[in-house]
């Protein structure tokens, strides 16, 4: 029965898209990592827990074939905040994600400058008594 669980997986995972944008964030690609270390042995592998394998099987294969978008239809092709699906797929992509880290390291960096004691506090030393 692992063969064949296995064997839905790798047809799961050829399916699933990848997204270039997204390097080292990409579900697509995080996916068939889990896959590769779940199934270390291939179709020889022996899963302790062949209920939870098919369970989040059947999890991902809804998600990969748009069961709840089909069944819940968005009246709008944007989120509450306006943006559309392409604008949000720019903004997500690491390139851009890389640029607005940088960003919130200059505004941090900036922050912690002011906001920190620069202040050099060099205890006096105390007059001896002679």
């Amino acid at each position: 029965m692992s063969v064949a669980r296995y064997r839905r997986f790798l047809k799961l995972c050829e399916e699933w898209p990848r997204d270039e944008s997204k390097k080292g964030r990409d579900l697509g690609t995080f996916l068939r990592q889990r896959v590769t270390h779940a199934f270390r042995e291939g179709e020889n592998t022996q899963l302790s827990d062949p209920e939870k394998c098919d369970q989040i099987y059947d999890s991902l294969a809804r998600i990969n074939t748009n069961v709840y978008r089909e069944r819940f239809p968005r009246t709008r092709d944007t989120s509450f905040t306006g943006v559309t699906v392409e604008e949000c797929r720019m903004l997500l992509a690491t390139g851009n994600m890389q640029q607005m880290d940088e960003k919130k390291k200059g505004l941090w960096k900036t922050l912690t400058e002011r906001f920190s004691t620069k202040q050099d506090f060099t205890p006096e030393k105390a007059p001896e008594n002679k």
